[in-house]
């Protein structure tokens, strides 16, 4: 997952130590299995098998495949999970650059799509449709980790914690008073965003400037439109607070493709979502439904 996992504790519960070090023990085995960066992952094999045959995943994995693809529906293609032959095309993953007008050329032809895998949960397999397709579980990998931290750290008798990977997802596990106090913030800001107090509840953020490419003079954010083909622009940065990580880290990515109007229409129709969404070249930020556990502050 690239990122560094952290376990906060209240100095007060030292006592705790030794689940928070079992947590952490978690993080190290889904990345063993989720990875794309390891040939050995139980996801690389099934990149390098499904579109051959039906490849067969674990009970794990593939209820987190078949929460992608709901999601990926619910955002209407925002959130996609299939989107690494755009980046390996725009020299993301080489570092290198690409021209912009080549990239888009070649968009019609790219194999992205959430739509071309097939699950199959009587058999739990995973399909491809057509050759060359292949998952990343960038997006929500660390949402989902997060979340089993959080469930090791529960298990355990653990009642105040603050569970984090990377600084993009976050989970409060209780919390005295009115929570944790989280700041969201943008790294192409010089001010916070917002402040938010989390009690048993998530928050995943997205934002453009993250890992960038400059390519014919203009910057390109690594986050892409699979509906495109072409890197996500407009919004800055995508912050959702939800009641797991796992949703507000996928949620924060698909808003951050599909902008405000989505966010405003998701946050209507499911409760329990708070979003709040940063547009580039303004300073007002976009609040759109609300969370329980989440107080905003600013």
């Amino acid at each position: 997952m690239a990122c560094r996992f952290e376990v906060a504790l209240p100095k007060e519960d030292a006592r705790h130590v030794d689940a928070a070090l079992e947590a952490l023990d978690e993080a190290d085995r889904l990345e063993a299995a989720l990875t794309v960066f390891r040939d050995t992952s139980e996801l690389s094999r099934i990149n390098r098998e499904a579109a051959a045959a039906p490849a067969p995943a674990s009970q794990e994995l593939f209820a987190l495949l078949t929460r992608c693809q709901t999601l990926h529906a619910e955002t209407d293609g925002a959130f996609d999970i299939t989107s690494t032959p755009l980046s390996r095309r725009w020299g993301f993953l080489k570092r290198g650059n690409r021209e912009p007008a080549a990239c888009v050329a070649e968009a019609p032809t790219m194999v992205v799509g959430m739509n071309r895998v097939r699950l199959d949960p009587a058999m739990r397999t995973v399909s491809f449709a057509v050759p060359g397709l292949e998952l990343n579980l960038g997006a929500i990998g660390k949402g989902h980790a997060v979340d089993r931290l959080g469930a090791v750290l529960r298990r355990r008798g653990v009642t105040r914690a603050l569970v984090s990977a990377g600084g993009s997802s976050v989970l409060a596990v209780g919390g005295d008073g009115r929570g944790w106090t989280i700041d969201v913030t943008s790294p192409q800001l010089d001010s916070r965003i917002a402040r938010v107090r989390l009690r048993d509840a998530a928050l995943g953020t997205s934002g453009a400037g993250e890992q960038y490419i400059v390519a014919d003079g203009e910057r390109h954010g690594h986050v892409f439109d699979p509906r495109t083909g072409r890197p996500s622009r407009g919004v800055l940065s995508a912050s959702v607070v939800a009641r797991d990580a796992e949703t507000a880290d996928a949620l924060s990515t698909a808003f951050l493709v599909g902008g405000v109007d989505l966010a405003r229409r998701y946050c209507r129709s499911h409760p329990q979502i708070l979003a709040l969404i940063r547009v580039e070249g303004t300073t007002a930020t976009h609040v759109f439904g609300s969370c329980h556990g989440a107080q905003l502050e600013d």
